[in-house]
């Protein structure tokens, strides 16, 4: 599917989403979706609200931003992730399941795919529970801080001889 596909088609689960709730059609809630849809991977609120500041026609509050988020996140066109101490957004649809790695010592947040681990979760048997959907992160060191704290440990060591 193309990304003028995508972008139609969130476009119009958003709009039943929000009539079927109540809430008002807002040209600025539509130009967030737009702005979300053309970011790549994954995002902040601080990143999303430079992003609209970039537009030249709309200008929207972090408010405005943080309500229209949680409506996007229920009308399942928006992921949350907490990584850290920091949540990160994507979008969800039309999205391939991938997993997460998430360095401990730099917070760099790598995504991956694996057909045999997804296929392992997947098949899984829950008890009195049927999956929709999941999200894997796995903590630890990337290799950059790895080498890092190797080489400040071989310091360390000749320094104390």
């Amino acid at each position: 599917m193309d990304i003028q596909n995508i972008k139609d088609t969130v476009r119009q689960i958003f709009t039943e989403y929000l009539t079927a709730n109540g809430h008002r059609k807002t040209p600025e809630r539509y130009a967030i979706l737009e702005t979300i849809y053309s970011i790549e991977g994954h995002f902040d609120i601080d990143t999303l609200y430079s992003k609209m500041m970039e537009q030249k026609n709309f200008r929207v509050s972090r408010a405005t931003l943080y309500n229209t988020i949680i409506l996007l996140i229920n009308a399942r066109l928006v992921i949350k992730h907490q990584f850290g101490a920091s949540s990160q957004y994507e979008r969800s649809y039309n999205r391939e399941t991938h997993h997460h790695q998430i360095c401990t010592q730099c917070g760099k947040v790598t995504e991956f795919q694996n057909g045999e681990l997804q296929r392992a979760i997947e098949s899984t048997k829950l008890s009195r529970f049927q999956l929709s959907h999941y999200s894997l992160y796995i903590y630890g060191l990337c290799s950059k801080c790895s080498r890092a704290n190797k080489r400040k440990k071989t310091n360390n060591n000749k320094k104390e001889k």
